[in-house]
């Protein structure tokens, strides 16, 4: 006999009360490793910057980092739709709290290379089973042809969440000048550790109707508006990471001569404005970009326009650095016209991937989107420290203009005005 997995006088699973509560306490969990994901990055960046670690060798300790967000997007799209949304989440966390034990516990003799590698690929690996469980909830719980809730949701979200990235850039820095980097990791472990056992005591049902005849094969999609999608998400976050990630930072502390802390503060700043314009986006987009839709919903001509005005950032920065403007200034002015396009730029392919999907397949077209995401992080990251030791800040940036363009020349595939949504499919009672 089926026996509910709720107590008494809570929403049950399926309910549109139960649907809300159960991705309220996804985006919770999501949010804690966002920030903890983003204390991290600071603290491996400046700790080993500290150590005496070239700007090419920073860089290669992330890159198991990216890697493995290409394989865990597909993997977990997967595991996703054959188990459900929860245990994707679930096992984020858990995987979160090895990788920053592993760091946390480690005696100096061990922090090397390949070991910070392998912990980093574990938090890439945890990073995006959170994300991709969190995404994919967005299209569970928003009502069947509302598409102005749906980017709605899905901008808060995303916002939201590099809102929080920016944060733990912050606290990564403050952690690292107050407590040090052993006792900061394992402060970061238990914070997850908390948001584990309170979301798996809490949370009820799959999140997600658990299909155990889904074949592998099905998470390459033959949505060819998923697939030019993807490969746009591709160029357009290596052309923020190609500069951000290595070059950025290396520039403050070591050009500018900044401190950590202050380093650590601009990026944080930016990262949090960044955010919140994202989570603004479906204001703004519609009224300026244009969106055809039928609630004036961004399509692939607003993807392309906004592609167009990003690429004038890093170039207009770069040739600012050309011509001998002081370094501060052009980098502190630059950043703000960047971010507030990027931010839009990824709120309205963050919308597009969830309304070019069909519900029954959201999991694994989102997996397989967010594997794009993570080839066009990867590709940033080692470009960053290449491009840095090559022909410092400037060449990293041309690298993003040009990133950035090939960003909207995909972006002319994209389908203008309405598209075909699925329907949304109802969260399952366990049995």
């Amino acid at each position: 006999m089926a026996r509910s997995a709720t107590a008494a006088g809570s929403p049950a699973a399926g309910s549109p009360r139960g649907d809300v509560r159960n991705y309220a306490l996804v985006t919770g969990a999501y949010w804690t490793d966002t920030l903890v994901d983003g204390a991290t990055r600071t603290l491996v960046l400046f700790y080993f910057d500290k150590l005496g670690y070239s700007p090419l060798q920073v860089a290669s300790l992330f890159i198991l980092y990216e890697v493995a967000g290409v394989f865990t997007n597909l993997v977990g799209g997967f595991l996703a739709v054959r188990w459900g949304l929860k245990v994707t989440l679930f096992l984020g966390l858990a995987v979160q709290i090895v990788a920053l034990a592993m760091l946390g516990f480690a005696p100096a003799s061990l922090l090397v290379v390949p070991y910070v590698m392998a912990s980093q690929a574990l938090s890439g690996v945890a990073k995006d089973l959170t994300k991709m469980s969190s995404k994919s909830a967005v299209k569970l719980v928003v009502p069947a042809g509302s598409e102005s809730a749906l980017y709605r949701w899905v901008a808060l979200l995303t916002g939201s969440k590099n809102a929080l990235k920016g944060i733990g850039f912050f606290l990564g820095a403050l952690l690292l000048s107050v407590t040090g980097f052993h006792t900061a990791l394992l402060i970061l472990a238990a914070m997850t550790l908390v948001a584990l056992v309170l979301s798996s005591r809490l949370m009820h049902g799959h999140l997600g109707k658990p299909d155990k005849a889904a074949k592998f094969r099905q998470m390459f999609s033959n949505n060819r508006a998923v697939n030019v999608l993807a490969a746009a998400r591709i160029f357009l976050f290596a052309a923020r990471d190609v500069w951000f990630v290595v070059g950025l930072p290396f520039y403050l502390y070591a050009v500018l001569g900044w401190s950590f802390w202050q380093a650590g503060a601009l990026l944080a700043a930016w990262v949090i404005g960044y955010g919140a314009v994202q989570a603004a986006a479906p204001r703004f987009v519609r009224g300026r970009a244009g969106g055809n839709g039928d609630g004036g919903e961004p399509d692939g001509r607003s993807a392309l326009r906004l592609a167009l005005v990003l690429a004038l950032c890093p170039a207009a920065i770069a040739i600012a650095l050309g011509a001998d403007v002081d370094g501060t200034v052009a980098i502190i002015v630059g950043l703000i016209p960047f971010g507030v396009v990027f931010a839009m730029n990824s709120a309205v392919h963050s919308y597009l991937i969830l309304a070019y999907s069909d519900n029954d397949k959201v999991a694994m077209n989102v997996g397989f989107y967010y594997m794009a995401n993570a080839l066009g992080r990867l590709a940033g990251t080692v470009l960053s420290g290449v491009m840095y030791e090559w022909h410092g800040l400037e060449a990293c940036l041309w690298t993003s203009t040009a990133f950035v363009l090939v960003t909207a020349a995909l972006s002319l595939l994209l389908p203008a005005g309405s598209t075909a949504r699925g329907q949304p499919t109802p969260v399952s009672q366990p049995a």
